[in-house]
């Protein structure tokens, strides 16, 4: 699991790094049909991977916390505390790492906010016997798009409620603009979906393996099967584009909130390529272990220097990088705020991204060292 988590860790970063420095970023978003090429949308497309894993590495992750001697009180206690650190370190820590300033621009609840309050919602669903939680997980997964069609405009001041639960959108606090990336219906379920599916390791290596590929293919060929029949699935149905589109077209799911289409293409992919990792032997110090046992520092630490990489760049250009504390107009910020040719080719944004991860891999190396030779408890926190 944790070289799987390491893996989206590292495809993770080059999302976040094309929204610092691509230059297309600041102008269309990448699934944008009309504009966008194919190496920039599947630059786009690989990266969906990233949130399903989380969500779903971090129920299995909780299943394997409890196992090893607790209660499901214990792992209550655990999931509720550290989910709301979580939503702490998004409003706050994430934020200035995107903005490099708390008080500019909206403030954006982000996968963070979502992991956070889904541990909290599973810190309750603990409780329920994996007999009823999984067949509940996959009944949301599988049946939350009915709710598409629920505008969020209908239950007036408490539209906010249902732009956190199912349908983004953006509402004022306090004269603040707060914009839902992340409503949590059906992520919850994602992540109640991986802690029952912690029962799979309990299983002979060549069982377990032979399970996931079993539902790694099942979800996969479901993907292409409801995708195909175009009529539930997803609220942004395909179609036939100019040659060469009408497969990106097939493939641009929706993320927010992701589609049971979404779910099927990126769960399925993952649970086969997490049996091809569960043959390999890995030494703990590859990038892709390292990277996945201590994702929350890797996840902090990249945003910070993804970002900071932006100023001698800037500097170099333009003579000034005052504007990079400001968001991007990639992430929510003012498109005048930055200078109308800012950004960089997409060959640009993959060397930079290699370098993030190449300058992130000592300081990951050392806090993994630290974690498995230390057992404090505030470091299961990070």
């Amino acid at each position: 699991m944790d070289a799987l988590r390491g893996f989206v860790m590292i495809v993770m970063a080059l999302d976040h790094v094309r929204d610092f420095f691509h230059a297309g970023a600041m102008a269309f978003p990448p699934d944008n049909l009309s504009r966008t090429t194919a190496a920039l949308f599947l630059t786009r497309w690989i990266t969906h991977f990233c949130a399903p894993v989380f969500m779903f590495t971090a129920g299995l992750s909780a299943f394997f916390w409890m196992n090893r001697g607790r209660t499901r009180s214990q792992l209550s206690r655990f999931l509720w505390t550290r989910g709301l650190w979580l939503v702490f370190l998004d409003i706050v820590v994430v934020r200035l790492g995107f903005n490099f300033s708390i008080g500019s621009g909206p403030v954006i609840l982000n996968i963070l906010w979502a992991l956070g309050w889904c541990m909290v919602i599973l810190s309750a669903l603990v409780h329920l016997p994996i007999r009823v939680l999984a067949p509940l997980s996959i009944a949301v997964i599988a049946l939350h798009n009915l709710a598409d069609s629920v505008n969020a405009a209908k239950f007036g001041d408490f539209a906010w409620i249902w732009n956190l639960a199912h349908q983004p959108g953006m509402f004022p606090v306090d004269g603040a603009i707060v914009i839902a990336g992340y409503p949590l219906v059906p992520w919850f379920a994602v992540m109640a979906a991986g802690f029952c599916f912690g029962l799979v390791f309990h299983l002979a290596p060549v069982d377990r393996r032979r399970w996931m590929i079993r539902i790694g293919l099942g979800l996969t060929i479901a993907f292409v099967g409801i995708r195909w029949i175009n009529i539930y699935g997803d609220p942004q149905p395909w179609s036939r584009q100019f040659p060469g589109m009408t497969v990106l077209s097939f493939l641009r799911c929706t993320k927010y909130p992701p589609s049971l289409d979404f779910l099927l293409m990126t769960l399925g992919p993952a649970l086969l390529l997490l049996a091809w990792f569960d043959r390999l032997t890995w030494k703990p110090a590859n990038p892709l272990m390292v990277f996945g046992r201590v994702p929350l520092f890797y996840f902090i630490l990249h945003l910070y220097l993804a970002h900071l990489l932006a100023f001698p760049l800037a500097l170099l250009r333009y003579g000034h990088a005052g504007f990079l504390f400001t968001p991007a107009p990639s992430m929510g910020g003012a498109a005048n705020v930055y200078p109308a040719d800012y950004g960089y080719s997409l060959g640009t944004v993959y060397l930079l991204w290699i370098l993030v991860v190449v300058l992130l891999y000592p300081a990951c190396l050392w806090f993994a060292r630290l974690k498995e030779r230390r057992k404090n408890w505030w470091l299961s926190y990070l």
